[in-house]
């Protein structure tokens, strides 16, 4: 006799599925806050009821974004839609001034929000941003981490402790122990009172890569918000632009699409997109270069997207992303149906680049008044014809340097997961980093090669020659001469090389794997896999600043 088989299916209709899956997303997000509420010791900080309401909301949006994901028919309006809500929750899990260089790129663009668009060093800003940067001084963890003796929450023994990793800081060694609220809290409280000391306008004399930014900031100031404020709105303005670039790219690309959007939902992507560093458009602009290299047809729309692409990047990047003018040369000839020869367009991206490098460079030095002597980034140990020279004179040297820094940063892979200046390493997202870029190639893996043999290697060359040149600029530019490590590299520069990977790892995969997953379906997964990867990303970077650590030390 044949025991009956049990299966469990869904309810038919649509209302009766999503009402349980917004019972569930409550469930998740009361058991979510419990963690945090008994892990984290929130109770003593504030009332359960914040974080629990907190966390059940979250969730909820995440069910009607997924309901919102589903009714969307094309893969770029299901990205697009990804990287703006993940983008929004990384706007504001990333505390003030805590993105590379933040600090002058805010004041960059809140000068061209007010209308600045000359670089004049005796301008100063309101009180309110002066309070806003000395509450927020820049990079948080690594500067400040803190390591003593504290007391067990649980035993009210004392204990070591070690601050790494978190938003924490001691101002010398018996001072109390601060997190980063207190900073929002100092900001608040000395928005209005007058700065003392006068900010002046930054080195930094950029104006087109802080153009998105500057427009958020600009209305914010007339709605009425104040300097904290024009941030976040600056870094949604940023945040916006890098979506649409996005969906750009995802539209323009034929194939490997779920590699372009695993590159753009990293959580080191969208922390850089929702931000104020020019990175948020730099970034979006080499994904869709390497979208327009995928395609089997090259028409003259085609072909002045590249061009267009490739000056905005040596614009807010020159000199290392002129190598992405070369990339035109690995079009087909039977793919290339625009007017014009290729090797015309390459010469004609060529002057471009170097016209665009030329009038950037020439309109800042034109327009800069007042600004004192400006000295080398990195002290007058830093001498770039120097280490030039030195590089020219000792090249298995310098080769042995790059090699042995690749070697001490996992080749960058591994770091995935750090954030800030360089110091907010989350060791989750750096393991499960390089594991989303494999299944990234993986869902790749069931289309038909996107690219010829020639093609392949002409893109591995690039590669390697883009990888080497970032870290040689930065050996030159930043590093003290002749020493032995190179300073300054960080895994944001490397994105782009991962994406180059992932494109020439899916046929490997393809070869070795055989896939019987259809194209189709590979790409139906990409969406929630990535997004899933985004969002995790976002809640542990809020954990990271706001939530913890009081598991180890009572303030």
């Amino acid at each position: 006799m044949k025991e009956p088989k049990i299966s469990f299916r869904l309810p038919a209709h649509p209302a009766v599925r999503w009402g349980l899956a917004a019972v569930l997303a409550v469930a998740v997000g009361v058991l979510w806050a419990y963690y945090w509420r008994v892990f984290f010791y929130l109770d003593s900080r504030i009332s359960p009821l914040v974080p629990t309401l907190g966390c059940t909301a979250l969730c909820l949006l995440v069910v009607l974004t997924v309901a919102a994901v589903c009714r969307l028919r094309t893969l770029p309006a299901k990205g697009a839609l990804c990287l703006l809500l993940c983008g929004v929750l990384f706007c504001f899990a990333n505390p003030p001034m805590q993105t590379p260089d933040e600090s002058e790129h805010y004041l960059r663009t809140y000068a061209i929000s007010m209308g600045r668009f000359d670089f004049d060093y005796e301008r100063t800003y309101p009180d309110d941003v002066s309070a806003l940067l000395e509450a927020f001084p820049g990079g948080w963890v690594n500067a400040h981490t803190s390591v003593g003796v504290g007391t067990d929450p649980d035993t009210g023994a004392e204990k070591p402790y070690d601050s790494a990793g978190y938003a924490l800081k001691q101002i010398g060694s018996d001072g109390a122990i601060q997190s980063i609220t207190d900073s929002f809290a100092q900001y608040f409280a000395n928005r209005d009172t007058p700065a003392e000391e006068t900010l002046h306008e930054p080195v930094s004399f950029l104006i087109l890569p802080f153009l998105p930014g500057a427009v958020g900031m600009a209305l914010a100031r007339l709605v009425g918000l104040g300097a904290l404020g024009c941030l976040y709105a600056g870094r949604l303005g940023n945040l916006l632009a890098y979506t649409a670039i996005g969906w750009l790219a995802l539209r323009q690309a034929q194939k490997y699409r779920p590699a372009l959007l695993g590159v753009m939902l990293l959580p080191l992507s969208l922390f850089m997109g929702a931000s104020l560093s020019y990175d948020a458009t730099l970034l979006p602009c080499y994904y869709l270069m390497v979208a327009l290299l995928l395609r089997d047809k090259w028409t003259t729309r085609t072909a002045g997207l590249y061009l267009a692409a490739c000056l905005y990047v040596n614009v807010a990047k020159p000199y290392l992303n002129l190598l992405w003018v070369v990339l035109l040369l690995l079009v087909p000839a039977r793919a290339w149906q625009a007017k014009g020869r290729r090797w015309h367009w390459c010469l004609g991206s060529l002057a471009g680049a170097w016209a665009v490098i030329w009038a950037t460079e020439t309109y800042a030095r034109v327009l800069r008044f007042h600004y004192p002597v400006i000295a080398r980034q990195g002290g007058e140990a830093v001498n770039g014809g120097e280490q030039l020279a030195f590089v020219l004179a000792n090249p298995l040297r310098s080769l042995a340097t790059f090699w042995g820094t690749l070697c001490e940063n996992e080749f960058f892979v591994g770091q995935l997961g750090l954030f800030g200046w360089k110091d907010m390493p989350i060791q989750a997202l750096n393991l499960l980093g390089p594991v989303l870029l494999l299944v990234a190639a993986l869902l790749c893996a069931p289309q038909p090669p996107a690219l010829d043999g020639r093609r392949r290697a002409g893109l591995g060359a690039f590669g390697a020659v883009y990888a080497l040149g970032a870290i040689a600029a930065m050996y030159i530019t930043y590093t003290p001469v002749a020493m032995v490590r190179v300073v300054g590299l960080q895994t944001r520069y490397f994105l782009p090389v991962f994406l180059v990977l992932v494109v020439l790892a899916a046929p490997l995969l393809r070869r070795a794997l055989a896939p019987a997953i259809s194209a189709e379906k590979a790409e139906r997964l990409a969406v929630p896999v990535f997004a899933a990867h985004a969002l995790l990303g976002a809640v542990l970077l809020f954990q990271h600043y706001f939530v913890g650590p009081l598991y180890t030390i009572q303030l």
